[in-house]
């Protein structure tokens, strides 16, 4: 940054000057860009931990100690709205080596039964909070396996995070179980467990002569229990799989007004001109939110062995937006059989984002897609954009433009939270190898 740096580490009232923040990213702030990708040029004034002001750049110098960050693109924290940090970490010792969808199912359910101990879970999915904390990540909705006893399991465990954290990560769950499930007692267990912690009910959604009936019974069970909805949807090239468009038909029959969100959605890319608006038409109509995983859906889709893949395996996500209907990306999985790379870093989810779904040239406003939209999602509506009043919540980017910021990593990215600069290093994997190497 510059030589200030030391000084407003240590002080409550600063400035953060010669900034650029995208436009779509500054609530209730009249500023006109001054960069054809929309960038405004800013200095913020910070007084105990909240923004107090944003103006225009100015060469005057102010009262109080200041950063000067050359023009550094700041975004609001990033906020992950489709992970699941209950798998994360275990490719060593369970690796998915066809990199097929078929054997990451096959591989995290023997490991699950192996090895899913609640020290096992709980360290996994707190080093995932580390690494997603330190890249500048304030909250995160977290799937989690939950048939039968790894349910209370597993919601155990993440409350225990959920209020460990609570001053670092917001942290949402959703159960994750296929939708047959819902159809017998187990699954009205289930649909209390989840009402009990104040989560959202999920479950995968496939194609099968009774996922009308299983949709009826899931959403009879969040409407008794006042809870959100997140679905898996269509993670598969089958064009014939319109669990998207059966999920909305469904919500329009119930009349269902809390949130929805359908992850996934990949058949969508597949299916004919005629379907895609007709499945897209009553998305928007019932209100759904669609979550693109492209880091994930790169790696398994049209995925065989020794073979070129033909498809970037995303969803339809630019006719999606054109019709208005709010579109996020998100992590996903993790160094585990169903992904395995992945950091934590919703950086390199946008960036991805970016490269896979030809985002660039324009940029609009995609990249409110990891802070601003899925906060509307998830109920943060104090999150998500840079505004007089908030909460100074802010990653740095020493990057001027968007061709610098997504051309490297950003590793040497500063965070602030709450107006106090964090520690940015990340954990090492070592903290883990008792769990992958000795089993």
């Amino acid at each position: 940054m510059t030589d200030n740096y030391s000084l407003i580490t240590d002080t409550h009232h600063f400035w953060i000057k010669n900034a650029h923040i995208p436009l779509c990213l500054l609530e209730n702030v009249s500023i006109n860009p001054q960069t054809r990708e929309q960038l405004c040029h800013v200095d913020l004034e910070i007084d105990q931990n909240k923004i107090i002001n944003i103006i225009p750049h100015t060469s005057q110098l102010p009262e109080y100690p200041y950063i000067d960050v050359k023009k550094g693109i700041i975004f609001p924290c990033f906020i992950d709205s489709h992970t699941h940090l209950d798998k994360g970490h275990i490719y060593e010792r369970s690796p998915n080596l066809s990199g097929t969808f078929e054997e990451a199912l096959n591989t995290v359910k023997k490991d699950a039964e192996n090895h899913w101990k609640p020290e096992d879970i709980y360290r996994r999915m707190e080093f995932g909070l580390q690494c997603s904390y330190a890249q500048g990540t304030i909250a995160i909705r977290t799937h989690l396996d939950a048939f039968g006893e790894q349910a209370k399991i597993s919601f155990d465990i993440f409350q225990q995070l959920k209020e460990q954290w609570q001053n670092k990560v917001i942290l949402q769950g959703v159960s994750l179980v296929s939708l047959d499930y819902f159809l017998n007692k187990e699954g009205e267990q289930l649909a209390d467990l989840v009402a009990n912690y104040g989560q959202i009910l999920g479950g995968v959604a496939y194609m099968n002569p009774q996922i009308d009936e299983q949709l009826d019974r899931v959403f009879t069970l969040a409407k008794e229990r006042n809870v959100d909805l997140d679905f898996h949807a269509d993670e598969t090239k089958d064009p014939n799989s319109i669990c998207l468009k059966k999920i909305a038909q469904a919500a329009i029959k119930h009349q269902f007004e809390n949130k929805i969100a359908c992850g996934h959605c990949c058949s969508l890319a597949q299916q004919s001109e005629e379907l895609v608006k007709e499945t897209i038409k009553l998305v928007k109509e019932a209100n759904i939110n669609v979550i693109s995983l492209p880091l994930c859906n790169l790696y398994l889709q049209d995925r065989t062995p020794e073979t070129t893949p033909k498809w970037r395996g995303v969803t339809d996500v630019h006719a999606l937006k054109k019709q208005g209907i709010p579109v996020s990306f998100a992590s996903d999985n993790c160094r585990d059989p169903f992904y395995g790379f992945g950091n934590h870093d919703g950086l390199e989810v946008l960036r991805e984002s970016v490269r896979i779904c030809h985002l660039d040239t324009n940029y609009d406003d995609w990249v409110t897609t990891v802070n601003k939209i899925p906060a509307q999602l998830m109920n943060l509506s104090n999150l998500g954009t840079i505004r007089i009043g908030a909460n100074a919540d802010l990653v740095i980017f020493k990057a001027r433009y968007f061709s610098e910021l997504f051309a490297r990593p950003q590793s040497d990215r500063q965070v602030i939270r709450q107006g106090q600069w964090i520690d940015t290093t990340l954990p090492d994997y070592d903290q883990l190898d008792d769990l992958i190497f000795c089993l």
